[in-house]
């Protein structure tokens, strides 16, 4: 792999290898480990849900505890409902250096409230989404998605162009649908087709992704 620098928005990262958000794993000690260890260029809080932060869950807000971690820090929120989406970001951008929008898990307690990799299905309302969030904030906003719902709606480069419009500063994709889960191989080969399509944002900052988590 080629190490470099890298740029995301106004944030400028020492080298392009990222800890990837992973629900359930990246915590606060696990991360400052990696950051010690490994020295990321970036790492990433786990997935929070931008309603539970929004009514002062306090276990939620736990998840973005940073105290003497290292920077630039991202904090990945989930939600549907883009006036709570927007809020929230207000309410974190003091502590992150990022914010990524979650659009890509597959779990069924998320898809089945509208959030995850359901917005696939509702290019409208990512549009929404990604745009409230970007106007709340002055951080850069990245963004993660499948490469669509399943093998009938595979739209990651529709998603992505949407998304970059809003205001996104940087896509990550995991090559499989939600149908698939983690069952087979992530599709490599999507990546360079998608990363072609998206003239700006996507082409200097595309991330690529292979997670076993959200």
């Amino acid at each position: 792999m080629y190490v470099h620098k890298l740029k995301i928005g106004s944030v400028e990262l020492d080298n392009n290898i990222l800890l990837a958000p992973m629900a359930g794993i990246t915590d606060l000690p696990f991360r400052i480990i990696c950051k010690k260890y490994s020295n990321p260029g970036l790492i990433c809080t786990e997935m929070v849900s931008s309603k539970a932060l929004y009514y002062n869950d306090e276990k939620t807000s736990k998840l973005l505890n940073t105290k003497g971690e290292k920077r630039p820090i991202s904090f990945q929120i989930f939600g549907s409902d883009p006036e709570i989406m927007g809020e929230v970001a207000k309410k974190i951008s003091k502590n992150a250096d990022i914010i990524d929008i979650n659009m890509g898990c597959p779990a069924p307690k998320v898809v089945k409230n509208g959030d995850g990799s359901k917005l696939l299905l509702n290019p409208n309302l990512v549009e929404k989404i990604v745009r409230n969030v970007v106007e709340n904030t002055n951080k850069p906003v990245t963004v993660k998605i499948r490469k669509g719902w399943n093998n009938d709606n595979i739209n990651a480069i529709e998603i992505a162009k949407i998304a970059e419009n809003a205001g996104a500063m940087a896509i990550t994709i995991h090559g499989r649908t939600r149908e698939e889960y983690y069952s087979r191989t992530s599709r490599f080969r999507y990546y360079k087709k998608y990363k072609s399509k998206c003239k700006n944002t996507c082409n200097r900052k595309w991330r690529y992704k292979n997670s076993k988590r959200c």
